[in-house]
């Protein structure tokens, strides 16, 4: 048994390759497409009104049908479903990108949104099962905390390099070698587990809670448009809280939910959902605001952006894999998540020294170095925590709860944050005048406006966090004698 250790802990971090490769294009996917969109408008001859669809069907979609993906993994098997989530995923790739009309792509965005909420909870929960050693975990979760912090900056690149060297297609046709790989050393390498009891779908949980995530998702899309105050906005995130207000009631009484209310109200999990659907929002708001800046008051084409965003890509990588892996096993998680959260709300603060004439070394460089040095110590200890004390059944539908607050998160942060940066930018061309000086001016007075608004989000959340996840410093024992995956007879973690 002792001979077969090394080779059983090497088949673990190969296993991490590979389910790292699936979150690396899953996170590409929902930034690679921004670039491309003003090329994919003119191509297929989207409407200004219309173009908004080419990310929002997959936002939707993804981001509503995360906790029936979950459960789905942990019912069905956490291998088997991200294969089948794998192939799905691209061939809805290949179908967006030989798209011939607006109707094809936005259905094939649709069904990458599909496939990816089963994708990511299931590629987590094989992370959480498969890593349970405490050292090797926190190294683990590092490397996927660099990843999902990182693969926003990277998605800009790629996005960049692939829209002006090639075309606009490739974005998605990416995917595809990306997809087959994970896929193979998956099938190779992983082991699955499920359920050890017989699973019932809790559908009118599925009903509810996806209605209600689809009403709020929705609802932010469309307050660019209509505005936060108008009907169509405010009565669906009336109708969004009351349906998950309803999906709440029905989980605490029906005998399988599909998200037991255990995951949720722990503080060390509930902590550590808060600080994710936080500090997303400092996140996606930089990734707007300094794409437009760059682009548009800068004048950088689509690639330098791209290369410009290599920085923060940089930044995340040293914090999670190089420092915060090394504090976690050592660390209560809020020692390294509420600093985190301060240095993020620093680089969006740093966002009120831009003006048109700011360098980039001066302005946009250190507020990327803050945002992606913070991200670092966020999210691998949050990604960590948010599977803590949970039961092998729950796994999947916990790592999808993390995923969705995620998503949620960051939609609604990037809809408030937009819509304050577009008022600010109004109010202060009304007042000043139009001219292309002013004009320039008035866009970085938004995104100033909304940076600041961001940071103070953030800092109360770090506030939050600071009183709720009260966890303290790790035990130096694995985790299953900690009792981070207390099931009676556990499945194996690993081959």
């Amino acid at each position: 048994m002792e001979a077969q250790a090394p080779a059983a802990s090497s088949r673990r971090w190969v296993a991490l390759f590979f389910i790292g490769l699936a979150q690396l294009m899953l996170i590409l996917d929902a930034t690679v497409v921004n670039i491309a969109l003003p090329s994919i408008q003119r191509d297929l001859g989207i409407s200004d009104a219309d173009r908004q669809w080419v990310i929002t069907a997959y936002s939707l979609a993804f981001g509503s049908l995360l906790l029936l993906g979950g459960r789905i993994a942990d019912s069905v098997g956490r291998k088997r479903t991200f294969l089948i989530a794998l192939v799905g995923f691209t061939a809805a790739s290949a179908l967006g990108g030989a798209a011939q009309n607006a109707e094809m792509l936005l259905a094939a965005r649709a069904l990458q949104g599909a496939f990816g909420a089963l994708l990511q909870p299931s590629a987590l929960s094989l992370l959480s099962v498969t890593f349970t050693e405490q050292k090797d975990r926190a190294k683990a979760f590092g490397i996927w905390g660099g990843i999902t912090a990182a693969g926003g900056a990277i998605g800009l690149l790629a996005g960049g390099a692939l829209t002006e060297y090639l075309d606009w297609r490739w974005c998605l046709y990416v995917n595809i070698p990306i997809a087959v790989v994970a896929a193979i050393g998956g099938y190779a390498i992983l082991t699955d587990s499920r359920r050890e009891d017989k699973a019932r779908f809790d559908i009118p949980g599925v009903v509810l809670v996806t209605a209600g995530l689809v009403s709020i998702v929705y609802a932010t899309s469309r307050a660019e448009a209509d505005g936060w105050g108008s009907a169509k906005v405010t009565g669906l995130l009336a109708a969004g809280a009351v349906l998950l207000a309803a999906f709440f009631f029905v989980e605490s009484r029906v005998r399988q939910p599909l998200l037991p209310l255990r995951v949720i109200t722990d503080r060390t999990r509930g902590g550590a959902y808060f600080a994710v659907a936080l500090s997303v929002i400092g996140m996606f708001g930089a990734f707007l605001f300094m794409t437009y800046y760059l682009q548009v008051v800068k004048g950088y084409s689509p690639v330098k952006t791209g290369v410009g965003f290599l920085p923060m890509a940089v930044a995340v990588l040293v914090s999670a894999a190089g420092l915060t892996s090394r504090l976690m096993p050592k660390l209560p998680p809020r020692t390294l998540i509420v600093p985190g959260m301060l240095v993020c709300a620093a680089g969006m603060l740093w966002m009120q020294t831009l003006d048109p004439t700011t360098s980039y070394a001066s302005g946009v460089l250190v507020a990327q170095l803050l945002l992606g040095l913070g991200s670092g110590l966020i999210m691998p200890p949050a990604m960590n925590y948010a599977t803590h004390g949970v039961a092998m059944n729950d796994m999947g539908v916990a790592s999808a709860t993390v995923n969705t607050s995620q998503q949620v998160g960051g939609s609604l942060g990037t809809a408030l944050l937009n819509t304050i940066a577009t008022s600010a930018t109004a109010d202060y061309i009304a007042s000043h005048g139009r001219t292309p000086a002013i004009a320039k001016q008035a866009v970085v007075e938004g995104f100033s406006t909304a940076g600041a608004w961001a940071a103070g989000i953030i800092i109360v959340g770090a506030l939050i966090v600071a009183a709720v996840m009260n966890t303290p410093r790790p035990q130096p024992a694995t985790a299953e004698d900690a009792k981070l995956i207390p099931e009676p007879n556990p499945l194996p973690a690993h081959p």
